[in-house]
């Protein structure tokens, strides 16, 4: 069974919306960091956003006042709002926890991932 099952993703034109969502599995998801990054044809992870364990966020500088991630305990779910998207967010987006629930931009900090999803933003 995955833990961590993003859903979403799609094709979009620029300046358009999506919201994804990483649905988690297990008990402690509340005392969780969650983090959402993003990969190009196999380059190397890129961070995008995180929400620690007590809320608070931050954002990657590319996306900083156009995403949004928040979070809800209840649904063992994080979500990232989209916004005005462009063909340069064209990636892969993957979430994935981190059980020290500090949040961190730096891929070794996160525990497990999920199998991620595809967004395609053209102009």
């Amino acid at each position: 069974q995955a833990h961590l099952v993003e859903s979403g993703g799609g094709s979009v034109q620029a300046g358009d919306s999506l919201r994804l969502s990483c649905a988690a599995s297990g008990r402690s998801f509340s005392t969780y960091a969650m983090g959402w990054f993003r990969q190009v044809e196999e380059k190397e992870f890129e961070f995008v956003a995180a929400i620690r364990r007590g809320g608070s966020t931050f954002y990657a500088d590319s996306v900083k006042g156009r995403f949004t991630v928040s979070r809800d305990n209840a649904k063992k779910t994080v979500y990232l709002q989209m916004n005005n998207l462009n063909p340069e967010d064209t990636a892969v987006y993957y979430c994935a926890d981190d059980w020290a629930g500090l949040g961190s931009m730096r891929v070794d900090a996160y525990n497990y991932w999920g199998q991620g999803t595809q967004v395609t933003v053209s102009s």
